[in-house]
């Protein structure tokens, strides 16, 4: 056995061989970004995560002794990074856990599928091509509101997570965050104007901080509302007043910028434009409602006009941002504004559809909830819930019931396996989809109105008063497996959406962000 480990360890030298002042980090891939660009290691040893740039066409990369390529890397896997002096990536070796048979890993462009069980579902359900999808945009992942993690706490400590650090001095706003590059991004206001930001993921250090526009003033609250997107390196961010820019996201360096409500003939809602743009492909999609276009696709390159959508009436903006579905084979783009819920043709800009039986006429805030062929949105002030179905591509909804059991004002809903989770004005309920009836409710003791998202078999509630939950989202009942209550808090409601991204939960709270570390 000892021959064998020397023998073992001069292979891994002789394929390895680096300057005596170069750098290694060993640890588990974490994440991978997007374009594959970023590949982010977390050393348990060390307890930090690095995020490394990474040349699929420099980078030497070996995989269980073999020659390998970046592409070939995936979440989860065991790697050791060799660097520079200057921290730059040279060469990664990477190997298979002790005992496990390696595997050929795929180096063509056939399609890449997931280890299966005996019962023959994948092993990583939230797995998609080996990698985790991060958290780019206002609701994450396909705005489903889901993070795509695993392996994080099944139950908090009495105290909470631990608390890996706090961002200051990001100012007013209840803009959320995205993650992606090693960066966090947000939106706050800083010397009289809103900015946007960009913050260290590992250590919360501030990398650069953008002016974007003129400060939102509200009785409830000012500065920006909206979170930013990142696509592709550029970072877009929609304030408060309207301005839209498109941001270099390494350095916060201005690319285009343009302000919606003035370009299409807008005016500015009572609380503030809150809408979070959408990258999707080439566009960029937000919701101006003016009288020159209720929604607008724009190209993301420049913000040039791709299509124009006015829809019939000039509804304003409401406070939800646009979701995407695919009603019966054909893309839509769905928000809902002042008047009620609307759908858009993608390609064209079409308006297809309406529907006001869940709409309130002062404020509507929740994105919708989709379905295969369905779409679930909620409002408050005694409002509540509407479930549409589309009987045909080019059918009108129909509503199959409503209900006064969701009342959600404006911190979302989520839906898993079949039942919608999310706040009926006080009360956190439990909604099944297909019969319209509650499952559960509760009052938390006063906290049951709040913010709401989904991680790995688990809801993570955030009251509007600031008491922090987990629960597991168990339709049969209520089962709470931690609160905490974070520190530092403002006199504000909280109203950020937490976010749970790369092991970790954030809370924005008006001039600072927490970060806490939500893995095993």
């Amino acid at each position: 056995m000892r021959l064998c480990h020397m023998t073992c360890c001069l292979l891994f030298l002789a394929l390895f061989s680096v300057d005596a002042d170069a750098g290694t980090f060993t640890g588990t891939i974490r994440e991978i970004s997007p374009d594959g660009k970023n590949i982010t290691v977390y050393s348990a040893s060390r307890k930090k995560a690095v995020t490394f740039p990474v040349d699929g066409r420099k980078l030497k990369v070996s995989i269980n002794n073999k020659t390998g390529r970046v592409s070939q890397l995936k979440v989860g896997d065991l790697v050791t990074i060799f660097t520079s002096t200057s921290g730059t990536p040279l060469k990664i070796y990477c190997r298979e856990p002790l005992g496990n048979k390696p595997t050929r890993r795929p180096t063509s462009s056939k399609k890449k599928t997931s280890p299966k069980t005996k019962t023959g579902k994948s092993s990583r359900p939230n797995a998609v091509a080996g990698n985790v999808p991060g958290w780019t945009q206002f609701l994450g992942p396909n705005r489903g509101n889901r993070s795509m993690e695993s392996g994080l706490l099944d139950r908090w400590p009495d105290s909470g997570p631990e608390l890996l650090w706090t961002a200051r001095n990001l100012g007013e706003g209840y803009s959320a965050v995205s993650i992606a590059d090693g960066k966090v991004f947000t939106m706050g206001t800083r010397n009289g104007r809103e900015i946007v930001l960009a913050i260290d993921l590992q250590t919360g250090k501030e990398l650069w901080a953008t002016p974007n526009g003129e400060i939102f003033r509200n009785g409830q609250g000012n500065g920006p509302r909206s979170t930013p997107t990142y696509d592709n390196g550029k970072l877009y961010s929609l304030g408060a007043n309207g301005d839209l820019s498109c941001l270099n996201a390494q350095n916060g360096q201005s690319v285009w910028k343009q302000n919606i409500l003035s370009t299409y003939g807008a005016q500015n809602i009572q609380w503030g434009i809150s809408e979070s743009p959408l990258v999707d492909g080439e566009k960029v999609v937000c919701t101006p409602g003016g009288s020159v276009a209720t929604m607008v696709a724009l190209n993301k390159q420049n913000g040039s006009p791709i299509w124009l959508a006015k829809v019939p009436g000039n509804p304003k903006a409401g406070y939800a941002s646009v979701v995407v579905a695919t009603i019966h084979g054909r893309k839509e783009y769905i928000n809902f504004c002042h008047n009620g819920l609307l759908g858009v043709d993608a390609e064209s800009g079409k308006p297809l559809w309406g529907d006001n039986n869940a709409s309130n006429g002062t404020a509507n805030c929740s994105s919708a909830v989709v379905f295969k062929d369905a779409v679930f949105y909620a409002s408050g002030y005694g409002t509540g819930g509407a479930l549409l179905t589309f009987s045909s591509r080019d059918a009108k909804p129909t509503m199959v019931y409503k209900t006064n059991k969701m009342k959600n004002h404006h911190g979302g809903m989520v839906a898993v396996d079949g039942f919608i989770y999310g706040s009926n004005e006080q009360i956190l309920t439990c909604l099944n989809v297909r019969a319209g009836k509650e499952t559960w409710e509760d009052r938390l003791n006063g906290d049951g109105k709040g913010a709401i998202t989904y991680a790995d078999g688990r809801l993570y509630f955030r009251s509007e008063k600031g008491p922090m939950y987990l629960i597991e989202a168990n339709p049969k009942e209520m089962i709470i497996k931690g609160r905490f209550d974070q520190p530092e808090r403002s006199g504000n409601q909280a109203w950020a959406r937490p976010v749970v991204a790369n092991g970790k939960l954030f809370l924005r709270d008006q001039d600072i962000l927490l970060c806490y570390d939500v893995r095993k």
